[in-house]
This record gives structure tokens, sequence and C-alpha cells, in this order.
């Protein structure tokens, strides 16, 4: 089950080089599976047990579903769309040397610099086109081997091993061609896009690297592909909300753009985007600002995106106590200054239900002399104010365009997710909930 999984992830993070890319790959899973796409412009008429999802920006994505019941609440899964590469300038072309033709490209994001080079890369994204009076999005994908980021031999820097500070205006320019390839670039992203090069009127481009998941380690146990952070999550997030149980709230599963960058834009985080639909819903229901805040008191939110495992090479680098390893589970994250947005509550309830989904989990905190980053959870939690946990999965080489990961660790992500979005959670008293249904066991207490 776990290496099937695994080449499922994989065939989504194929389909998936930008933040685009995997909107598209979702919306077109979900309307497989019947979903109904809604408009942000338009009036939303729902219906009992109908299923919909609503798109901004073309990066960012929220698929909810209505129970037949009054809903109690809802059950939010938040994670991201987007991962650290480079994005390709405006008038991008460099002549050098009267030989080659570079690319003129900025760090998106926060990446490990080195694995970039040597490496074979494309060009994905998206472009905006004139067509009929209108301005069209069309996504592109070169889909081959296009450019590389080559080194300079250890001959012409002897300090290459010693540590390198590398400068992106100079040292990450991806070769793109020969001197006969001026002028060539946007004609062969039109061309790959199927559209007449006079007719783009804008664009959003990245680098993606084109190397393979594969799976590997003594017995099968670990895996590596580009963009595990977050697609990995993504992924899980999706084939749990599909595949739960229906229960009294409303399962949401939401996908935010920009988590790399801060989270500051009109699809990321700290938008209005999950606000938004939550009143969209409610008002579509004919409930009124109470309502919607009753129901809001109600729900919780897993906020979703991958954490470090502790390093063979660097367990120092790791909390002493709280050490998350590949393959061991989920991960619970904390951290006192709310860089996570884990408390005590919150992270009860999802221990509970783990426990119900037979999920092992573990925990991750920083090095206390180890700044770390933050992400979804405390930045959503301004717009929509929710019982939120910080979750993921154990990675080593975060933000490399290879990461690695335990093979297992994607299924235990789906089950956990699975058995989130069918439960609902219920306030009974001030700091006293019940997550339903309610499932005895002996080892629980009465």
């Amino acid at each position: 089950m776990s290496e099937q999984l695994t080449r499922e992830l994989f065939a989504f993070i194929k389909e998936s080089p930008t933040s685009f890319h995997a909107v598209e790959a979702m919306r077109r899973k979900l309307e497989q599976e019947g979903y109904s796409q809604l408009l942000e412009s338009a009036e939303w008429e729902l219906s009992a047990g109908g299923k919909y999802y609503v798109i901004r920006n073309g990066s960012a994505l929220i698929a909810f579903r209505l129970p037949l019941g009054e809903p109690a609440g809802f059950q939010v899964m938040a994670s991201h769309s987007d991962s650290p590469t480079f994005k390709i300038k405006e008038n991008p072309e460099i002549e050098a040397e009267g030989h080659y033709v570079k690319l003129n490209v900025e760090k998106y994001g926060g990446m490990l610099c080195a694995p970039w080079f040597d490496r074979p890369l494309s060009v994905a994204g998206r472009l905006i086109v004139r067509k009929k009076g209108r301005l069209v999005s069309r996504l592109v994908n070169v889909d081959r081997d296009l450019v590389m980021i080559p080194n300079l031999a250890i001959h012409m820097n002897r300090e290459a091993n010693d540590g390198t500070k590398y400068n992106v205006q100079k040292d990450m320019l991806p070769l793109y061609g020969d001197e006969t390839s001026k002028g060539g670039f946007m004609k062969q992203v039109a061309e790959a896009a199927g559209v007449d090069p006079k007719a783009v009127a804008g664009s959003d481009l990245f680098l993606y690297s084109r190397t393979p998941g594969s799976i590997w380690g003594a017995h099968g146990e670990y895996m590596s592909a580009g963009r595990l952070d977050d697609l990995q999550c993504a992924f899980a997030s999706l084939k749990g909300f599909l595949e739960a149980k229906e229960g009294e709230s409303i399962p949401v599963h939401c996908v935010f753009d920009n988590e790399e960058v801060g989270s500051g834009t009109r699809q990321g985080a700290a938008s209005t985007f999950l606000r938004d639909t939550l009143a969209n819903i409610c008002d579509a229901l004919g409930k009124n600002s109470a309502g919607c805040r009753r129901m809001t008191a109600q729900s919780m939110m897993l906020s979703a995106d991958n954490g470090h495992g502790v390093h063979p090479n660097y367990g120092e680098k790791a909390c002493p106590t709280n050490r998350p390893y590949l393959n061991g589970g989920v991960v619970i994250k904390y951290s006192a200054n709310q860089k996570y947005t884990t408390d005590g509550i919150a992270a009860a309830m999802f221990k509970e239900i783990c426990r119900r989904a037979e999920v092992p989990y573990q925990i991750y905190l920083n090095h206390s002399n180890i700044l770390g980053g933050s992400t979804l959870g405390n930045i959503s939690g301004t717009q929509v104010p929710l019982n939120t946990v910080d979750i993921g999965l154990a990675l080593l080489a975060m933000h490399s365009p290879c990461e690695t990961g335990g093979i297992k660790d994607t299924e235990y992500m789906v089950r956990a997710a699975r058995e989130f979005y069918g439960i609902s959670v219920k306030e009974e008293d001030y700091g006293v909930y019940r997550l339903l249904p309610r499932r005895d066991t002996n080892n629980q207490e009465g």
C-alpha cells in the first residue's frame, strides 16, 4: 500500500511542476469525483449533499461538500501548492561571450542553492493570452530537458568545497542555448502552450527539476522527489478528503499558494480566501454572521506542512528530546513563539484522531538555539480563528530540488486526513470538547 501510494504521489508531483499545475491536477480529480466549480464573483446556490470547489488566482483551491443534515461546523485541512524555485524575470534573455544565451532569474523562497547545479531543468507556469477581446490564462510546461545551471570546474575554484556564498545574479543563471537561440525563448514557451507568441500579454514562469521521484534504501524504505514540501501534504489531504466517510461537519480541503514567500498575497494563507469561502457557504445556507461564528467555534484546522526529520549526520541540530524520524508517523509541530500554532487542546484532539486512525505520531520542536520558520496555521488564524494544530511529515534536505522522506509516511497522513474529515468537533463547555462520532475502545475513558 505504501509503495503504491508513493507511486501515485510521484505521478501527482510530475503533473505539478508549478502551483498552477498542482491546482489544475486537483481540479481534474475533483471534477472526476463529481465536484462542481463555483466562482467567487457569482452567487452561490448550494444543495444538501452537494460537492463543490473554488479556485483563486489559478494557484489556490478550496473544495468542500455539504452533509445531508444541518452542518455542525467545518473540518479544514490546509496545505500549500508552491515550493522554492527560481522565477524567470521579464525580458529574460542574456547574451554571454557571443556564444551563449542565459536566462535571467530570481529566487522564489528560501532554497538550498547547491543542488540546483548540473541538474536537468525545464520551464513551466502560465501565460496570459489575448483572445477575442479577453485575457485568458493558459498553463504551459515545456516538458523536456531545456536548461541547466552549470557549475564552475574545481580547477577554476579550488575553494569550491570549502563553502560557497552564491550570487544569484551571477552564479545561478541557467544556460538556455547557443548564439542561434537568441530571441527564441518566449517563442518556444508560447509554442509549448499552443498559442501565438504575439498574443502573449503576461506570464508567470518558473524553473523546475526534471529528476523523477525515486524509491530507494536497503529495503526500499526511503523516497526522494522534488516539491515534497508541500505537495506530499496536498496530495494526502485530497486523498483523505475524497475517501472520508460523511460526518456532521463540512469537510474542507484547502490549498494556499505563496507560503514560501510569506503568504501575504490574495491567494496566500494571510488572505481572506478561506474566510470568504466559509462566509459564502454560510450565506448560501441561510445563516447570518452570528450563525457562521457559531459554526467556526465548533470547527478545527489541520495546518499540514512538512517538517524536519533528524539528520543522520547532524543529530545535534535537532531538539534533544523531540526527534522525529522518517517513517515514524505524522509530526505534530510546536513552537512557544507560535510560529507553529499548536496548543494543548488542539494537539490532544489530533492525537485522538491519530489513535482512532491507528496512525503513529511524533513531536517536533526546534532546537532552542536555532530559529525555525513559520507555516500556514498561525497566519490563516488571523483571518479565521479555528482550533488549529500544525502537522507535517519528516523530511531530509527540505527546500532542495530533491527532498527525501519515508515511504510509509504518506499513507499515515492519508489515514489521519480521512479520519479527520469524517468527524465533527463539539464544544460542550468551556475547555470541554468531544469528537463525534464517538469511538469507544478498551483504552478510552468512558
